[in-house]
């Protein structure tokens, strides 16, 4: 398991944001730090399943004394997302859904910063681990 430093911003007039100094352009953020926290994992991990299947290079963890040597991200607190070493295939499928029951989940997953795929996945494995 690889273990990926987050920076957590927070500005006085927004939410919590967070960024990835090995991912440029994966950003993420919540209105609590523990929706911070919770969307920087799903973002981490969808950011990286797109780059698998683009045949890009997972960069190698940079070490926090590097991060936060930039002056950019002095002012950032710092703590650890990880990611599998093993990625599953991820497998695209088409659903279909009667159309207020979409509204209910796109409500809900743009309220917590989650993606559908994300939602469905969740919702599939709590189902599954009621067995």
């Amino acid at each position: 398991m690889a273990s990926y430093i987050a920076l957590l911003r927070k500005d006085p007039a927004s939410a919590f944001g967070v960024d990835f100094p090995d991912f440029p352009g994966c950003i993420t953020g919540g209105d609590t730090l523990e929706e911070a926290r919770e969307s920087a994992v799903e973002a981490l991990a969808f950011h990286i399943e797109g780059m698998l299947e683009d045949g890009d290079e997972i960069p190698a963890p940079t070490l926090l004394d590097i991060v936060m040597s930039d002056s950019n991200n002095r002012d950032a607190v710092a703590f650890l997302v990880d990611v599998a070493d093993e990625n599953p295939k991820v497998v695209r499928i088409n659903v279909t859904f009667k159309e207020n029951v979409l509204e209910q989940i796109d409500s809900y997953t743009k309220k917590r910063r989650m993606t559908r795929a994300g939602f469905l996945e969740e919702a599939a494995l709590e189902k599954l681990a009621e067995k």
